[in-house]
Order: C-alpha cells, then sequence, then structure tokens
C-alpha cells in the first residue's frame, strides 16, 4: 500500500500515480498491482512491466445492447478482487472516525497535516489490536 502526500479531493487519483511514479521509470517491474476503476489508464502506461490488476467494466447500455452485464468468469474476478480490497477500504474508513481526518484542517504546515494521517492510522491500528 502507498500513501502520499494530503492533496484536494478534486485531484484525480491516476494523474497523482502518474506524477509520483513516472510511467517511463520502471516502479513496478514484475510486480503486482491491484488498482480500482479509476486507474483505467494504468493497463497501458505500466502493463508491459508490471501485472496490473483492475477490475471489469460493466459495458454501457445502447440498442444494440439495452442490459449490458458481466460474463459469470468477469463477475467471479471482479468478486475475488473486492475482498482483497475490502479490508483496505474497512481499514481507511476506520480511520475516518477519527474526525481529525474528515474536517478541514485550518493549519498551513504540511508536515503537521501529514502527520494527522499517521495519527489516525496509529490509533486505528491500536483499536483493531485490542
Amino acid at each position: 500500500m502507498f500513501v502520499g502526500n494530503i492533496v484536494a479531493g478534486s485531484v484525480h487519483d491516476y494523474a497523482l500515480m502518474k506524477r509520483w511514479f513516472d510511467p517511463a521509470l520502471s516502479w513496478f517491474d514484475g510486480a503486482d498491482v491491484w488498482l480500482d476503476l479509476g486507474f483505467l489508464g494504468a493497463a497501458s502506461d505500466y502493463g508491459n512491466k508490471a501485472r496490473i490488476h483492475l477490475p471489469h467494466k460493466k459495458p454501457r447500455a445502447s440498442k444494440n445492447n439495452p442490459h449490458p452485464a458481466l460474463a459469470d468468469q468477469q463477475r467471479r474476478e471482479n468478486k475475488k478482487q473486492a475482498r482483497t480490497r475490502i479490508s483496505v477500504e474497512h481499514s481507511i474508513g476506520g480511520m475516518k472516525t477519527f474526525h481529525c481526518l474528515m474536517h478541514r484542517i485550518r493549519n498551513r504546515l504540511s508536515i503537521f497535516i501529514d502527520s494527522f494521517f499517521g495519527l489516525g492510522a496509529g490509533l486505528w491500528n491500536l483499536k483493531i489490536s485490542l
């Protein structure tokens, strides 16, 4: 899991990934990288160097296909990947229960703002260990 600096919610996840991990460099050589659908271009940018795992996207409805659906195999693969990701999502949600990550921080020191995330992670780890 990678945790970067805190940025505004309007910044796209994949744009941040390309900024921090230049696709021209060998960041993920031979690694399994599990991503969500917010990183759709990653397979083309990083795919020849790494094994990018993205969930299958449901096709759009059209006149020829008014009720699109995923194949059974694709649905099973998405469910398997969701089981892996749910623990990460629950941890992020659990850290947000400490409210210091949910509200606007009016301090301008970036080191102080980043330490809130570490504080939330530490408190969450303490809570689940008890």
